[in-house]
């Protein structure tokens, strides 16, 4: 009967089902409720981590949990909505003060290095300066100079397609650039590979000597030179705010730093994802298997992807799992000896 009522809800709807089991049912705990609805595993652990996520239940030797007296090992507490709801509430309220406070004293810093310090450090040929540009027209003339200027090498971010009238454009900068023997990188999302026109405009560009990849994840649109020159929008998620100009190599050296990250998380042009001794992993998983490894916390490879705190711990279980490892340590470490943190890896194993 439980497992017939059962087998038609999923994700949310399973974890509800075991709530409301626990509720009318105070003297069972979650692997007798998780029993009786006939869960598998993967379904109880998916429904345990939401209850717990959501504040729905909680082990009992939390502080608000002790007082029921349940001393059964890995025994928890069912609370009420209305209490979780305000739990989550001032625990937000908290990360906000908290998130505030640090907030001051960046701005505290910021003021004394834009101050005396700035200017007592400051050499010649190491100002920074930055500017916020509101005039479409002077990003233009920006990128126009910039074509004539650069020496070494240029590194562009694309979060998505080139707008048609602006591709011919694109490619006489790479002709000349080429010519001058300026090296270019050009890092787009792997979404622009389905329209037809990015389609023929990647092999124009990679015809003419330019270096692309591919990525799950672009988190800005970039232009960078000669470690020297930036050009970067003031909100990334918002494509027509103004944007930042910045020079000087004590700056533009940081936003670099972000590029090669990307870049070397980002697939090669032309070849097909997991081509690249990842395995059977996705490029969702390959991009959090490095930030993992980077030592980057699940929040920031959340936000980074876009995803749920939920997702990013299924997307690493999977990872574990793909690569047989029993600890997120033990999976860095495994990756790093198959060459999946360099893209140098040639070979999946356990």
């Amino acid at each position: 009967m439980y497992r017939n009522a059962a087998v038609s809800r999923v994700g949310s709807e399973q974890a509800l089902a075991v709530y409301q089991e626990l509720r009318a049912r105070p003297d069972i705990g979650f692997d007798e409720a998780a029993d009786l609805l006939e869960l598998s595993a993967d379904e109880r652990e998916r429904c345990r981590e939401e209850l717990a996520s959501l504040g729905l239940t909680a082990p009992r030797d939390q502080p608000e949990a002790a007082a029921d007296g349940d001393a059964r090992p890995g025994a928890h507490t069912v609370v009420d909505p209305d209490v979780a709801l305000l739990r989550l509430l001032r625990r937000e309220r908290d990360r906000l003060q908290d998130r505030l406070a640090a907030t001051s004293r960046a701005h505290t810093a910021i003021e004394a290095l834009a101050g005396p310090f700035l200017r007592a450090g400051a050499a010649p040929r190491s100002e920074v300066e930055v500017e916020i540009v509101t005039d479409p027209q002077r990003v233009a003339r920006e990128l126009t100079e910039l074509t004539d200027t650069v020496r070494t090498a240029v590194h562009v971010m694309h979060t998505g397609s080139v707008r048609r009238e602006d591709m011919a454009a694109e490619l006489e900068r790479d002709r000349s650039r080429a010519a001058r023997g300026v090296r270019v990188r050009a890092m787009y999302s792997r979404r622009v590979g389905t329209v037809p026109e990015m389609t023929q405009h990647l092999a124009d560009r990679a015809a003419l000597g330019v270096e692309l990849r591919l990525s799950p994840v672009v988190p800005m649109n970039m232009v960078l030179a000669d470690e020297n020159f930036a050009l970067l929008p003031t909100d990334p998620h918002e494509p027509d705010s103004p944007t930042i100009l910045a020079r000087g190599a004590g700056l533009v050296r940081s936003y670099l730093a972000l590029y090669e990250y990307c870049w070397q998380a980002a697939s090669p042009y032309g070849e097909e994802p997991g081509e690249n001794g990842c395995g059977g992993l996705s490029d969702q998983q390959r991009v959090a298997l490095r930030m993992l490894a980077s030592g980057i916390k699940d929040e920031q490879i959340a936000r980074s992807l876009g995803v749920s705190l939920r997702t990013v711990s299924r997307l690493l279980s999977e990872v574990m799992q793909e690569l047989g490892a029993a600890s997120r340590f033990e999976a860095g470490v495994k990756a790093a000896r198959l060459g999946l943190l360099d893209g140098e890896g040639s070979e999946h194993g356990s």
